[in-house]
């Protein structure tokens, strides 16, 4: 349980095309492509200054 097969990928699809129509996928395509494209930089962004502040710390002289 839990598997998105084929039959549920195109009904996804036709549901999509149906209610959004086939005129704006393109659209729809592009928007989700930017929104993802900018949760990985940020999460990236994120990430490496976390690396940065573990390795700032672990750089700092011991008193």
């Amino acid at each position: 349980m839990g598997h998105i097969g084929i039959p549920e990928i195109i009904l996804i699809v036709l549901a999509v095309i149906v209610l959004f129509g086939a005129k704006k996928l393109p659209e729809i395509g592009s928007a989700l492509g930017k929104a993802i494209r900018e949760f990985r930089k940020a999460g990236k962004d994120i990430e490496g200054e976390v690396k940065d502040g573990v390795e700032d710390k672990e750089n700092e002289p011991k008193s």
